[in-house]
């Protein structure tokens, strides 16, 4: 194991990330809010930690396997999310505790979008923009940001995209070199991030607030400037312009690359993937739809339409946005939403879940079980689309989904165990694992009533959502850590 190698990369990405606290020190300049010290403390002390990292191993420049890549994956993100942490606990306006602190950064850099702050109107826009744009920077991944910039990673670069890219079949590159295709994914992320706050401000936002959102919707982050979301607006334009955003970013970026490059749509109605998940959206919004007509939730069935098209949308695709408490809707609904974020978005977007393609696997892979019963002598293929797949990434995909499984099982015993009730251990955990946010019973608002030691964990069920279980779990295996 390459470790100086692993400390210097390491210290490199933690003095890379401290320039991510200069933006809302000059946001905090702009609007005079008082709320810049802690990014200017938080700046020099990440540059520092990261160069009194970076310089003693300097010279360790080894090529990297796939478990250095792996180790470096997950150590970045915990110290990331750490570090990340700083201006909370520098901060006077909001007052945080440490535990606080580090939830709030987790979730940000996760873009789970679960927060323990109220009051979110009145903290200071220096604050405001770091939220959202922690949210931004986890999104794609700062390792494939690193791995696109930093030339210095070199040949390992790989194994960074291959642990931090979601989806379960991540040898697949856009362009033959991997910084290449990395520059493509933050190109396209960029572009979405503009049209996104472009088209918020065409439909009523202020440049703050569209450039805010913008980055937590193409993110599929869920964090608002607001407490009431996105509802504070009460705009059916803006609702409209987040369902496509996030419809958009669920996608795979793969498909947004070949749409780009062959300037036809084609590429997305031939995807099996994307065109299942579609369908999904659909069957969710008129179920959703049809309940809250029946239920009389509102006044007109437009406004009924609204709602369901958004909310179904926000929570699904693991958003979190919100235009309405939907845990207050007929029961039948939110436990439909929170079991509909399993599935999450595409393979390769910035959605969480297991994955739409994960799932239709799942179910071929069912079919295919039934089948043989009938037919026990029969061969029997699963196809994506026209093409066959081996059977190692059917049996890969039933390795993270009882993996998966397993880790859902004991992070909400160990919420139990705290004291957490039935309903609100099992949606915190659902909404943390899948990178959701909100949840049920006491975590239907916010996380502020969770118990230091229910954050902790949920922060692991975060940081496990977001590598995909397996980058995570394979560091407690004894195979891992043998030459």
């Amino acid at each position: 194991m390459q470790y100086r190698t692993i400390v210097r990369i390491l210290g490199l990405l933690i003095a890379l990330f401290s320039v991510a606290m200069l933006p809302p020190a000059i946001v905090s300049i702009i609007y005079n809010d008082g709320g810049g010290v802690p990014f200017i403390i938080a700046f020099f002390f990440n540059l520092v930690a990261g160069i009194l990292i970076w310089y003693p191993n300097r010279m360790q420049k080894a090529d990297l396997r796939a478990r250095e890549g792996f180790l470096i994956v997950v150590f970045f993100w915990i110290v990331l999310g750490s570090f990340g942490a700083l201006p909370f606990i520098f901060s006077a306006t909001p007052e945080m505790g440490l535990t606080d602190a580090f939830f709030e950064s987790f979730s940000g850099l996760t873009t789970t979008g679960a927060t323990v702050l109220t009051g979110l109107d009145f903290l200071p826009k220096a604050f405001q923009f770091y939220r959202q744009q922690l949210q931004w920077l986890g999104g794609m991944g700062i390792i494939v940001l690193a791995v696109a910039i930093l030339p210095i990673l070199g040949v390992g670069g790989m194994q960074l995209y291959r642990a931090e890219i979601p989806g379960p079949m991540k040898d697949s590159k856009m362009t033959p070199r991997i910084a290449d295709t990395a520059k493509h994914l933050w190109y396209i992320y960029v572009t979405l991030t503009l049209l996104c706050a472009a088209s918020y401000w065409l439909a009523g936002m202020n440049v703050f607030d569209a450039i805010s959102h913008s980055f937590s919707t193409v993110a599929i982050g869920g964090f608002s400037t607001h407490d009431a979301s996105i509802g504070y607006y009460d705009s059916t334009a803006v609702n409209l312009v987040c369902v496509v955003f996030l419809l958009i970013a669920a996608a795979n970026f793969s498909l947004h690359y070949a749409a780009m490059t062959n300037r036809s749509i084609k590429q997305y109605i031939r995807d099996p993937e994307f065109r299942i998940f579609l369908y999904i959206q659909l069957a969710l919004v008129l179920v959703c739809w049809y309940v809250l007509v029946d239920q009389g939730e509102y006044n007109s069935n437009l406004e009924s339409l609204d709602q369901a098209l958004f909310q179904a949308v926000s929570v699904s695709t693991t958003a979190g946005f919100a235009t309405t408490n939907f845990s207050t809707w007929p029961i039948f609904l939110p436990i439909l939403l929170i079991f509909s974020s399993f599935i999450g978005g595409c393979a390769s977007s910035t959605g969480g879940g297991l994955k739409v393609v994960r799932v239709i696997l799942l179910f071929k892979q069912g079919i295919r079980e039934l089948n043989r019963l009938v037919h026990p002598k029969a061969i029997f293929s699963i196809k994506l689309g026209r093409k066959a797949l081996p059977d190692r990434v059917v049996e890969a995909v039933w390795g993270f989904f009882s993996a998966y499984t397993l880790v859902f099982v004991i992070i909400m015993i160990c919420l139990i165990g705290t004291g957490m009730d039935n309903i609100t251990a099992f949606t915190a955990t659902a909404a943390c694992l899948n990178n959701l946010g909100p949840g049920l019973g006491d975590v239907a608002a916010n996380y502020a009533s969770v118990t230091d030691s229910g954050k902790w964990i949920l922060m692991l069920a975060m940081v496990f959502g977001r590598l995909e279980v397996f980058t995570l779990l394979v560091l407690f295996t004894p195979a891992f850590w043998r030459n």
